[in-house]
């Protein structure tokens, strides 16, 4: 799904208005009705609906939704803006009230201040339901937000796709549980416009997967090389191991201490242990979990990055690694994948502000080094050497736990072993990574969950995302 910048969605708007054809004020009652049946959907009889609407178009939606409410004998009124004159006229609201914030929408550019600003302190402050329409009066929607007055809802009903804001950790709270409403803008102006920020979603993910032939084999499904574990540190290795095999390699190769071997063999028979220096019988390369960064571990990653001719992907105590010789970035095989947290980010390219410069370093650090890099979060961003970003859709909290990001890597190695594209093999594995997340949770909750019941689930992601 592409995600637009507020210009865009204006073109889109225009070009609906022009081509479908559809009257401007025939595409806010089409947008403003499926507003309406989510909340008709979502809401009770005896819930009052209180909608405080703006003088443009997000008002606009707003006071449409109010009359469709009422139509269907739902107690809905519209207080406008404009008529506000004095924090007296603030409505009260009731626990079993819904709020809806229909006020300044996409099209604010300046901090909101005065009465307004008032407004939104006393609407984020009420124990009701707050709904927002689009977008969080307040919040930017492609760009960092002003530290003023921003509307806090516990869901936001956008429309046709999300907003860049949306994928920013620091907007959590103004964007609460995210829904897309298809107001059916014109199909060949979003296909053919041009954008550098994608959601990944279950219909982009689906024809990636391969098809298993009858009559493969092992071989078939590649032969990949772990290079991971350290004293004290033999788990992260077998969490990547055992994740690279459930995610369907063929041969999976592991090289680590000695005093790891037995403990990988007992838990894991289906691995091998890898005790040479040779590479040439590999499809993929995976480094970096519980690897430490001792004289060895620091050889190791200069020996993969000089004499790896197969897909490589980094993480953990590699980046740890690079961050320590950041000279070495610039000797990455192309399309290198390396998964950091926002920390491991930051030791290798520097601080940022906020989560918009961080994402330009991203995408700049992606194309000047020719490199693909996973920059783990809530909406991981997978930022490819061409400048495009992907933002995840699935994951959740519980996740946030030891081991989790060893799991990754071994799905992503797995893949590369596959012989899908370094492409493919990091959006997939983040997205499949996210979503067995999302199906142990459902089962355990998100307190309970440690990193081995994403592997035991990466089965159903697959079938999940098949059907």
């Amino acid at each position: 799904m592409k995600i637009l910048s507020i210009e865009k969605i204006r073109e889109a708007d225009q070009y609906t208005i022009e081509n479908e054809p559809i009257s401007s004020e025939g595409l806010m009652e089409r947008a403003a009705g499926q507003v309406f049946e989510w909340l008709l959907q979502h809401i009770n009889k005896d819930n009052k609906v209180k909608i405080f609407c703006g003088s443009g178009n997000n008002g606009g939606d707003g006071l449409v939704v109010a009359r469709r409410l009422t139509e269907v004998g739902i107690d809905a009124k519209a207080y406008v803006i404009n008529e506000i004159k004095s924090k007296g006229d603030f409505p009260p609201i009731g626990e079993n009230d819904i709020i809806v914030d229909a006020l300044f929408g996409s099209g604010l550019n300046r901090p909101i201040e005065g009465l307004a600003a008032e407004l939104i302190e006393y609407l984020n402050q009420q124990n009701a339901i707050r709904v927002s329409i689009d977008i969080a009066s307040g919040l930017f929607a492609d760009g960092p937000s002003p530290a003023a007055a921003i509307f806090k809802p516990d869901y936001t009903l956008t429309f046709q796709m999300p907003k860049l804001a949306f994928m920013m950790p620091e907007n959590d709270p103004y964007v609460g549980q995210l829904v897309v409403l298809d107001i059916q803008l014109h199909p060949q102006y979003l296909l053919e416009v041009e954008t550098n920020n994608f959601l990944v979603d279950r219909e982009m993910i689906k024809p990636i997967i391969h098809k298993r032939p009858k009559y493969s084999h092992k071989g078939t499904y590649g032969h990949a090389l772990l290079v991971a574990g350290s004293e004290g540190k033999t788990g992260a290795a077998i969490l990547g191991a055992k994740s690279c095999l459930r995610t369907g390699v063929g041969l999976l190769s592991v090289k680590l201490p000695q005093s790891a071997w037995t403990p990988l063999q007992a838990s894991l028979p289906e691995a091998m242990i890898h005790t040479e220096d040779k590479l040439d019988t590999f499809n993929a390369i995976g480094v970096g979990p519980g690897l430490g960064k001792d004289d060895d571990a620091q050889r190791m990653v200069r020996h993969l990055i000089q004499d790896a001719h197969v897909p490589l992907v980094m993480d953990a105590d590699a980046l740890n690694i690079l961050g320590e010789n950041k000279t070495w970035l610039s000797f990455l095989p192309p399309k290198t994948i390396l998964t950091p947290h926002p920390k491991e980010f930051e030791r290798m390219f520097g601080r940022t502000s906020d989560s918009f410069e961080r994402l330009a370093l991203l995408r700049e650090k992606a194309v000047q080094y020719g490199i693909i890099i996973v920059l783990k979060g809530a909406h991981t961003a997978v930022a490819m050497p061409n400048g495009t970003v992907f933002f995840n859709s699935t994951g959740n909290p519980g996740m946030a736990t030891a081991g989790s990001g060893d799991v990754l890597t071994g799905m992503i190695l797995s893949l590369l072993a596959q012989r899908y594209t370094p492409e493919e093999a990091a959006v997939l594995g983040v997205y499949l990574h996210g979503l067995a997340g999302d199906i142990a949770v459902e089962a355990i909750g998100q307190e309970s969950m440690i990193a081995s019941d994403i592997t035991n689930n990466i089965g159903k992601a697959f079938a999940s995302t098949r059907k």
